[in-house]
């Protein structure tokens, strides 16, 4: 959530960043604006009719004490207290009004993004790695998830429906070989390893964002009035919403692995096959919880963090900046990882590091107290390290026999115990 005290100030400035995602965005500022002017002018009825009341009620009791007749000072008493009750509730609906919209405005992008439309201007950092040069025709993941044994989805639409996959066998180890990897690498390097619940309500998912914006993305538990998570980024984000930490506390580091469940609504048409777009998918979510003036840092190492786990696994892969016009919506800085993908000859993406400044913070309530007790919104940052059914498609992929074997990346060997996964 924006700071209202800064669109207040300079709502030129704010229009003409929210203008760099997207035009019509900036309707939303002139209904801010609108609003906010009708609660302030409210609360100054509020606080005259108030006053006023007050006033009588005093005057009343001295009537009393003289003996007077305070029939119609007690009628206008009852008179203006009816009066406030009516610009109360009017004063509810208004600030209710003015809390959706600010709700669903998304973040003002950091000054170091680019300009751009959508991902085709999307800026491109670096690369790792070269990628392979195979002498034979490179296969498709599912096809050699499905020719080694790995991957039933027959069976997992039976169960499901379309968008699901079950893994079978080392298909199975594989996956949990890499969540295990992932997890301890990143807790060498002090992310604090959190395994949350998977369902949360809706007020969690609105302190990050997800909601009031994407609610046909998630899937919702209505009897209970609980959501799936779509990311472990919702509750780890979420555990300290509502607290003031102290200064010592921070930085927060977290690490989880979870499941993530999303309806992939407007995505139908694209990655029918294979498992690089599912219902249900695994992935080790980073979080870092700090103070504003490290944040930026924070994100590059994040990022970082991230890139290490392809670098291990000896994944091509290159790091893009999103432009403005492709940014999540609670993000103010996002960097994607795309690694490699041999059959399609091109990048793909398998984290995206963000950080979301005070956005998260202030829907949240989360802040801290300095040395000086004042207090502070906390930044925000959360990353994928990495999408594990991704990394899972893309080793399969660029560790391909001819045979139709698949040579397995030193690093998991210990986790797997093998060194190749032949059908």
């Amino acid at each position: 959530m924006l700071d209202i005290e800064l669109i207040r100030r300079n709502p030129a400035q704010v229009k003409d960043r929210l203008a760099l995602r997207d035009r019509e965005l900036t309707s939303l500022v002139d209904a801010v604006l609108q609003l906010d002017a009708k609660r302030r002018s409210l609360l100054r009825e509020l606080e005259a009719l108030r006053a006023e009341r007050n006033a009588k009620s005093k005057q009343v009791g001295a009537f009393k004490r003289t003996g007077q007749d305070t029939t119609l000072v007690e009628e206008e008493v009852r008179r203006i207290k009816q009066q406030i009750e009516r610009y109360e509730e009017e004063l509810s609906f208004v600030e209710s009004q003015l809390r959706e919209a600010l709700l669903r405005i998304p973040n003002l992008p950091h000054e170091s993004v680019p300009a751009g439309a959508d991902e085709s201007e999307n800026v491109e950092v670096r690369r790792w790695g070269a990628p392979k040069e195979f002498h034979f025709q490179a296969k498709p993941h599912w096809e050699i998830g499905e020719r080694l044994g790995l991957f039933d989805f027959e069976r997992a639409s039976k169960l499901s429906g379309s968008r699901f996959v079950v893994l079978k066998d080392w298909g199975a180890k594989l996956e949990r070989a890499l969540i295990n990897f992932m997890l301890d690498l990143h807790a060498q390097k002090g992310y604090r390893e959190v395994l949350p619940p998977h369902l949360v309500r809706p007020e969690v998912l609105l302190g990050t964002g997800q909601l009031p914006k994407f609610e046909e993305e998630l899937y919702r538990c209505e009897r209970d009035e609980l959501y799936l998570i779509p990311t472990a980024e919702v509750p780890l984000t979420n555990l300290y919403r509502e607290e003031i930490l102290s200064e010592g506390d921070l930085p927060i580091y977290m690490v989880s692995y979870t499941p993530c469940y999303r309806r992939e609504a407007g995505s139908y048409g694209k990655d029918i096959r294979g498992i690089i777009r599912q219902h249900q998918f695994n992935k080790v979510e980073l979080v870092k919880i700090v103070k504003p003036e490290s944040s930026y840092e924070e994100l590059e190492k994040m990022t970082s963090d991230a890139e290490e786990v392809l670098r291990l696994l000896g994944l091509p892969y290159r790091v893009v900046l999103l432009c403005t016009g492709d940014l999540g919506f609670s993000s103010a800085k996002t960097y994607d990882i795309e690694v490699w993908f041999p059959s399609q000859n091109r990048y793909r993406e398998v984290s995206s590091c963000s950080n979301c400044e005070d956005f998260q913070a202030r829907r949240m309530n989360t802040r801290y107290r300095d040395g000086q007790g004042r207090l502070h919104f906390v930044h925000t940052l959360n990353g994928s390290g990495l999408a594990v059914g991704r990394t899972l498609a893309a080793l399969l992929e660029n560790y391909q026999q001819e045979d139709g074997s698949v040579v397995v990346p030193e690093v998991l060997r210990d986790y797997l115990k093998a060194e190749v996964l032949r059908p």
